[in-house]
């Protein structure tokens, strides 16, 4: 795992004393302390780990596998049950041995009644149920052989026949975990060895070992399936957390503990509240959706074709911002005020219209630029391609190797994961109560959109700028995205 740092000093706090509730100073400190230490931008510590660094191991399916009958063979050793009972306590435990192992033998005991493994609890897992003679099946009402009788250690015996015709209906449904005894209210559960036996084809076989596997994954608390489409690969982490994990086989980039698209600074909860309500509101928001605005000066109409907000009229040549559509040349001293939302101080004293007016207000102050975030993510990848285009021409045209030109390719994707970043910052705007905390973070934020921006406008237009530049901004936007995540992402 790559691992990377970036430290700032903690801006000016004035401390409450026996209260948790701390209150940073006014913006004017806050530039302050970041001009102050724009030439030390080096972080203090380089052992400092980067804020989204995660430990995680990519299993291929046998390895998975592998994996998992390990840690059954050592729950068997230590609890000094059978495989497929230890199996059966695991899976009812999310797979965390230290948990069963807390219990005490009796508790082991009712735990494995509990899940199907043993008819009571002081039954024996190693005595098998006597084998009747002259037994009539009860499903089809024959007299059987006790070479094809089958029970569980229920002692609910049935003919081969129909324990597999049986076993094939609930496979072919989906089943694997969940077959139980046929006879009435009996709750005992066919472990793997009962089972495949009784499949006659190899299709139901794989099809049951595939549901079983599956079932195991999703039940084991370090280990998740890839969301990625038609991807196998599985993924272990110690640690739960809510970081960003990339599959190796479909390079696909998403959240540990949710297992959706990766949402820093955002946690699970509030992503799932904000993609709700996006969802819930999509029709009132659709009009904000459009491509299109008009130039404040010249009033032309305007299509935004690229990812930065940075905006110049092609008709009067004015300079504005996308957003709010204020001068670009005064913009960077008001970009703040620009991200930020205002929230009405007399609200608490308005009619249930004027609120209910007001949080709509709100939800499309943030939609916007959620949204916005999220188109310009697209267009972006068509200026990830042009800068492809633009480095294959210049080798073609012997002005240096593909090496030569790798930081255009850089600088295209940097911005792209800085953006991403961007845009998850909205929804935990939207969620955080006004307080000292929101104001730094709104600060954080707009300092960030506004090296996102330069850093876009750059990139767009790398022709214009040297190496240097270029290179100087990128590390300028990472540290700013860096440092919000160190500060509001729980680690």
């Amino acid at each position: 795992m790559a691992e990377g740092s970036s430290r700032l000093k903690t801006p000016p706090v004035r401390m409450e004393s026996q209260s948790d509730e701390y209150e940073y100073d006014e913006y004017e400190d806050f530039d302050a302390y970041y001009d102050e230490g724009q030439d030390e931008m080096e972080p203090e510590d380089e052992r400092e780990p980067d804020p989204e660094c995660y430990e995680y191991s990519v299993f291929s399916v046998d390895e998975a596998k592998a994996y998992l009958a390990k840690e059954v063979q050592t729950a068997a050793d230590a609890l000094k049950v059978p495989c497929y009972a230890a199996k059966a306590l695991l899976m009812s435990h999310q797979w965390n041995l230290d948990a069963i192992q807390s219990r005490t033998k009796q508790d082991i005991a009712n735990l494995l009644v509990e899940c199907g493994v043993l008819p009571s609890a002081d039954s024996s897992l190693t005595k098998e149920p006597a084998i009747p003679s002259n037994y009539v099946c009860p499903v089809c009402i024959e007299n059987q052989s006790k070479e094809q009788l089958r029970s569980l250690l229920c002692g609910h015996f049935f003919c081969k026949d129909c324990w597999s015709q049986h076993v094939v209906v609930l496979v072919n449904e989906g089943s694997s975990t969940g077959i139980c005894c046929m006879a009435e209210k009996c709750l005992m559960r066919a472990p793997e060895d009962f089972v495949i036996p009784l499949l006659q084809s190899e299709h139901h076989k794989l099809r049951y070992n595939d549901f079983y596997f599956k079932e195991s994954i999703k039940n084991h608390s370090s280990l998740r399936f890839c969301p990625g489409a038609d991807c196998t690969i599985v993924v272990y982490a110690a640690e739960v957390k809510s970081k960003r994990v990339e599959c190796t086989q479909c390079k696909t980039s998403w959240c540990f503990n949710c297992c959706n698209n990766y949402h820093a600074p955002a946690d699970c909860d509030i992503i799932k509240k904000w993609l709700t309500k996006c969802a819930d509101d999509s029709e009132t928001a659709n009009y904000i959706s459009a491509h299109t605005k008009d130039c404040p000066v010249c009033n032309i109409c305007i299509e935004k074709n690229g990812g930065c907000n940075h905006m110049q009229c092609s008709k009067c040549l004015h300079n504005f911002c996308w957003m709010c559509l204020g001068d670009w040349k005064t913009h960077g001293s008001e970009y703040y005020e620009c991200s930020r939302y205002k929230e009405n101080p007399n609200i608490a004293s308005e009619s249930a219209n004027v609120k209910a007016r007001e949080a709509l207000k709100k939800y499309l102050f943030y939609f916007e630029r959620w949204d916005n975030h999220a188109k310009s993510l697209r267009l972006e990848k068509e200026t990830l391609r042009k800068s492809q285009e633009r480095i294959q021409e210049k080798v073609e045209n012997k002005m240096g190797t593909w090496i030569d030109w790798q930081y255009l390719l850089a600088a295209a994707s940097l911005l792209a994961k800085c953006r991403y970043t961007l845009q998850y910052t909205y929804p935990f705007a939207y969620y955080l109560e006004p307080s000292p905390r929101k104001k730094l973070f709104e600060y954080q934020q707009a300092q960030l959109e506004a090296e996102i921006e330069n850093l876009s406008w750059k990139v767009e237009r790398a022709a214009s700028y040297d190496r240097g530049d270029l290179e100087n901004q990128m590390s300028v936007a990472e540290k700013r995205r860096q440092t919000m995540l160190k500060d509001f992402f729980p680690a």
